[in-house]
């Protein structure tokens, strides 16, 4: 096992009788905590059309943490490419750049972040999303370059901006592309841990070193929920068990609080299918959740554990991810 980064993909979720308002209050007090922490980043998602989460204007929302923090790193854990014109993402991002020097990572994903019918209503075109979207970062790494001072399209703010890309994936299309580009690669083991490991043995074999990567790096982003003892983080992770069931019967309201027995929210079908989606999760005690992210470790060898917390109360999260903070410590002292 190697030493490893740990950073925060947040959300913005929505609970139930708070306002979106009170969410990005939250998730700026997040992120202030986890720069404390000495976190190494701090994304955000596109998501659109969904009650419970508030970063669908993901950019927007990148401002305003970065500009509520002070060395973290603050990015997008992705911005969905083909959602937008390369050059807007560009000019956004060289925009957040020019405020926020050195600190604005740019993932981005060929998901649209929401259902079909959104997805329409956003502009895509799902006839040459798989041709586009490799060419979309193309685009990007040229519009950044200083060398694209001399064409009629440039980016600006955004050219000769040292913006890192990052490709986000869930599947193995975007390990190979990832590999092929010379880039960062960030998984979805969150929701879609089905071919991390396949996903992670073909970038590492077919990557090829670029300029600003000259080794791969890989990201695994993984639900997490720490607290004092086992039993009061098994309560909190109901709220996340909820969301899913939620994402599964198609109802998108915002997250609910923990209950007592989640057998009289799920059946066992529905429990059965949760628990595949979640079943590289850390869940527990600082005791339980290190010995779950030793043997993730273990198995996956990751440069970096990107932790996302489906937890009800702000005051629980960020006692979670202090708890995640101290395990990982931990961890990497014991391979000094």
């Amino acid at each position: 096992m190697k030493k490893f980064e740990i950073s925060v993909l947040d959300l913005a979720p929505v609970r139930q009788n708070k306002t979106i308002h009170d969410t990005f209050n939250d998730s700026l007090e997040l992120a202030r905590f986890a720069e404390k922490l000495d976190y190494k980043r701090f994304w955000l998602a596109e998501h659109h059309n969904m009650a419970s989460i508030a970063s669908s204007a993901t950019s927007v929302l990148i401002g305003f943490i970065a500009n509520g923090t002070e060395k973290i790193r603050v990015g997008s854990g992705g911005i969905m490419l083909p959602n937008h014109s390369s050059l807007v993402i560009a000019e956004q991002f060289g925009t957040l750049e020019s405020l926020f020097p050195n600190r604005i990572d740019l993932g981005v994903g060929r998901a649209p972040g929401t259902d079909g019918l959104t997805a329409k209503a956003l502009g895509r075109n799902p006839m040459n999303i798989n041709q586009h979207f490799p060419q979309q970062i193309h685009e990007l790494q040229k519009y950044f370059s200083v060398e694209n001072s001399e064409s009629l399209v440039r980016a600006i703010p955004g050219e000769g901006c040292d913006i890192p890309i990052y490709i986000l994936g869930s599947s193995t299309d975007s390990a190979w592309l990832a590999a092929e580009l010379g880039l960062p690669y960030a998984f979805a083991g969150h929701f879609a841990p089905e071919l991390m490991a396949a996903a992670f043995e073909i970038y590492r074999e077919n990557y090829k070193p670029s300029n600003h990567f000259p080794k791969p790096y890989i990201i695994a982003c993984v639900n997490g929920i720490a607290a004092e003892t086992d039993q009061e983080a098994n309560k909190l992770a109901t709220t996340l068990y909820q969301a899913f069931i939620n994402i599964i019967r198609n109802d998108r309201k915002p997250y609910s609080p923990p209950v007592d027995d989640m057998d009289e929210v799920w059946n066992p079908m529905e429990k059965a299918h949760v628990l595949n989606m979640l079943r590289y999760r850390f869940v527990g005690s600082k005791e339980s959740v290190k010995k779950e992210i030793d043997q993730f470790q273990k198995l996956f060898r990751v440069d970096e554990l990107m932790i996302t917390s489906h937890i009800y109360e702000n005051e629980a999260r960020l006692k979670s991810y202090e708890i995640f903070r101290n395990a990982v410590d931990e961890l990497n002292d014991s391979l000094l």
